[in-house]
């Protein structure tokens, strides 16, 4: 599939227990916020993860990266990007980035966003996490079989070849 350009987009402000000495975003707390992103992008197109577990669903992290280029700091507006960058039935992977965004963002909430509406935030860190459908006892599962139509939404929503 080719490239295509469009985000879901969730605004937040920094607190202040997510800073260091340095007055900086703690390195860690990228990790979190992409989380967020995931799961706020699942439930804003209506797959939230307490129904996909419901449905005797996991996904847990079995990869993560992450390239810090410039830091967040105290009260700041970050946007955590997300798309669906790569799946198959029993794997999912996820492309994270963490922009600043400006007051008018915060307002406008969760969204999806294209790369052109994007450009004028500056990019603070990107990364993105690879995860394994499993079931409860851990066993990899196929998504197709046990949830097919998340299955069909994630197939027509992957955003970019790995």
């Amino acid at each position: 599939m080719a490239e295509t350009a469009s985000w879901h987009v969730y605004p937040l402000r920094v607190r202040y227990e997510e800073t260091d000495q340095m007055r900086v975003v703690f390195y860690g707390n990228y990790l979190t916020w992409f989380e967020i992103g995931r799961t706020e992008m699942i439930r804003h197109v209506g797959f939230p993860y307490r129904d996909i577990e419901a449905a005797g669903l996991m996904l847990p992290v079995i990869d993560v990266d992450c390239r810090y280029l410039k830091p967040a700091r105290y009260d700041d507006v970050v946007l955590i990007c997300t798309r669906i960058a790569d799946m198959s039935a029993a794997r999912l992977a996820f492309e994270s980035q963490a922009r600043l965004g400006t007051e008018a963002h915060m307002a406008a909430g969760s969204r999806i966003m294209s790369e052109e509406e994007l450009a004028g935030c500056e990019l603070l860190a990107a990364g993105g996490t690879r995860h394994m459908w499993v079931n409860a006892s851990f066993k990899p599962t196929r998504l197709e079989r046990a949830m097919p139509e998340l299955h069909t939404w994630l197939q027509n929503n992957v955003q970019v070849e790995r």
